[in-house]
């Protein structure tokens, strides 16, 4: 009887999983075998969520991306992303409530961890998203947007502050949704992309 937690998923997990996202119980644990079939020791490592991103995105270089993601997902920094940090990963990241949301991207955003979020770590978290657009389609962007440099300092323009200002959460959150093209600036729209290659892959 020991083992059988091991390949099924616990009636509370699935339950904080089930009322947290917008999965359904058939969902997960389909997830969870998965999971455990790419995973299993039960743990995703950093370079392992890296190869899963680099793996959905083989025209770009998502690398620094991923690594901003994963550190925003590991909640308990132990260096690897367990089953519950990745369902609630992919739940924001592909459709979370907005506040939800937010908070998760001020997470990522807030690169040092320390509850605010300067210039420098906008332009970090920017440039990583732009290795992750094709070149191709970076030519197609609005000119004051077209390189990270602009689109960070359009960001930070947007938030009205100086150079060593910082913007607290509350203000990253209410900004943001009061806007919705600074909404658009601040995020990576491709996890859409992550989802439906997830679903091909378990059909």
């Amino acid at each position: 009887m020991g083992n059988t937690k091991s390949s099924a998923l616990s009636k509370e997990l699935l339950d904080e999983l089930k009322s947290n996202t917008k999965y359904s119980e058939a969902e997960l644990c389909t997830w969870y075998q998965s999971f455990l079939k790419e995973c299993p020791s039960g743990k995703i490592s950093k370079e392992q969520f890296e190869g899963i991103y680099a793996g959905f995105f083989p025209d770009a270089n998502p690398t620094a991306y991923a690594r901003h993601v994963f550190r925003s997902f590991d909640t308990n920094a132990d260096g690897t992303l367990d089953f519950k940090e990745y369902i609630v990963a992919l739940h924001l990241t592909s459709g979370g409530k907005t506040l939800q949301k937010l908070e998760w991207a001020f997470a990522l955003y807030d690169v040092d961890g320390n509850g605010t979020i300067s210039k420098n770590e906008i332009q970090e978290i920017v440039r990583s998203i732009f290795n992750m657009i094709p070149v191709d389609d970076q030519k197609n962007l609005p000119e004051d947007e077209n390189t990270p440099e602009k689109r960070a300092e359009k960001i930070w323009t947007f938030f009205g502050k100086k150079e060593n200002d910082k913007i607290s959460e509350g203000e990253f959150i209410r900004g943001v949704m009061d806007n919705k093209d600074i909404l658009r600036l601040i995020q990576y729209d491709e996890p859409q992309k992550i989802k439906d290659k997830l679903k091909e892959k378990r059909q």
